[in-house]
């Protein structure tokens, strides 16, 4: 008889994916030069918390709204911790930061381990950061600590209207267990709690061919799989462009 693992219980639970989404919104900030030390700044900033920090260097209105979705993020995982390196630009007059999020919390007596990684891309106006974009990012909450082997195939950038393929494999499938997920788009601008409804797996994880928009812009896929060993939440972020 194959192994549900309790599906009935799991297959309509609604996930929160806010949290993927204040991580993927466009941001403004930062000085003239980028000096190391205001990179350590910064970094220290938002692991000391010191939002004043923020609010100084951030232009117009988004050094109220980084701090309102920055709190979003402590609220969920208040131990989080970032780092932040520069990385080497080829874009005009354009500079490009590496952001590491990791965080761990609690919940419902198991732990579960918050991980995301994404480029920021900016420019510099009067002193501060302006035209801030979020770009790459892949984010991941598990409380399988790591035991699930699964791999993410999913591209960073693809053209517009392409077909492209979305591969989520688990590389130790189970022969006589069934494994449940989901994974769904949405938009940049959809700041609200998202929610996914997970069903049943017949292969080894999630295989999806889908096409990019017509327009460039970013695309957002976020998905769930649920395993005897725990669950996987994670995010996406694809740049669609009109010419790679």
């Amino acid at each position: 008889m194959i192994n549900m693992f309790n599906l009935n219980l799991i297959k309509n639970i609604r996930f929160p994916l806010y949290l993927f989404i204040y991580l993927i919104f466009p941001y403004s900030a930062i000085t003239e030069t980028l000096q190391i030390d205001f990179i350590r700044n910064l970094e220290n900033s938002l692991n000391t918390r010191n939002l004043e920090f923020i609010r100084k260097n951030f232009r117009n209105h988004e050094n109220q709204n980084i701090p309102k979705q920055f709190s979003k993020i402590l609220n969920d995982f208040p131990d989080s911790k970032w780092k932040i390196k520069r990385l080497k630009s080829n874009i005009p007059n354009k500079e490009i930061l590496r952001i590491e999020v990791s965080g761990k919390k609690i919940f419902n007596g198991e732990m579960h381990i918050l991980k995301s990684d994404f480029d920021y891309i900016f420019s510099i106006l009067n002193g501060k950061i302006d035209e801030g974009t979020i770009k790459n990012l892949f984010t991941t909450i598990r409380n399988d600590n790591n035991k699930i082997d699964i791999s993410f195939k999913i591209p960073d950038k693809v053209l517009t209207g392409s077909k492209y393929d979305i591969d989520i494999i688990l590389n130790k499938p189970l022969e006589e267990v069934i494994i449940a997920g989901s994974i769904k788009p949405h938009q940049v601008d959809s700041f609200f709690e998202q929610e996914i409804l997970l069903e049943p797996l017949t292969s080894g994880g999630i295989f999806k061919m889908t096409r990019a928009p017509s327009k460039s812009g970013i695309q957002i896929w976020s998905g769930v799989i649920a395993h005897p060993n725990g669950i996987i939440s994670f995010t996406k972020s694809i740049d669609i462009v009109d010419e790679i």
